[in-house]
């Protein structure tokens, strides 16, 4: 669910000049989200939302591979349109979540697939459950930001993670026990 996070390292290695040392970049959480989607029951598609989160990216221009990606979020912050649903995932019957758990991403191997893609390899830790996930990474765009006159890049990414893996496979197959994640990022090279 949070392959998301890698993809920024992609897109700062695009938009950085190849340099001696890693640069540090972090997450804009103003403009990055983690939406997410899954089936129920057959008649529609629900959707959800984290956003709000911190992140940084070391970038290592010369060596893509090397670079890494952390974010982290509490699950707290979830989205999902509707207070009584909210309510649901934060019961016992998912995530019991306190209010400090925090959902994590730690990347453990970048894999540059083109000029403007990689695959981000990480561990997920998720209702105190981590797992590796892998997250499809594209690099939206790279360059001075026109407002804040300093590098900046965008980020996109997709994965798919099933529910059972994290022990929030309750009401499985009947509510889907894959969910869609699709991730969005944007990222300021840090002062």
């Amino acid at each position: 669910m949070h392959r998301l996070f890698a993809s920024a390292a992609l897109a700062a290695l695009i938009a950085s000049p190849a340099l001696a040392a890693p640069e540090k970049y972090v997450l804009d959480a103003s403009h990055s989200q983690v939406v997410f989607s899954y089936n129920h029951l057959g008649y529609s598609t629900t959707w959800g939302m984290f956003s709000g989160f911190d992140g940084e990216i070391m970038f290592d221009a010369e060596k893509p591979a090397g670079s890494s990606v952390t974010v982290s979020f509490p699950v707290r912050t979830m989205l999902t349109g509707w207070e009584a649903r909210f309510e649901h995932f934060m019961s016992p019957d998912f995530f019991g979540a306190a209010e400090d758990e925090m959902v994590t991403f730690t990347s453990t191997a970048i894999e540059v697939t083109g000029e403007n893609t990689a695959k981000i390899t990480g561990d997920l830790t998720l209702n105190e459950v981590t797992k590796p996930v892998v997250l499809d990474a594209v690099m939206n765009q790279a360059g001075e930001h026109p407002m804040e006159k300093k590098p900046w890049a965008g980020f996109s990414a997709t994965t798919t993670v099933l529910r059972s893996d994290f022990n929030l496979g309750q009401f499985a197959p009947f509510v889907s026990d894959e969910v869609q994640i699709q991730i969005s990022i944007e990222a300021m090279k840090a002062e």
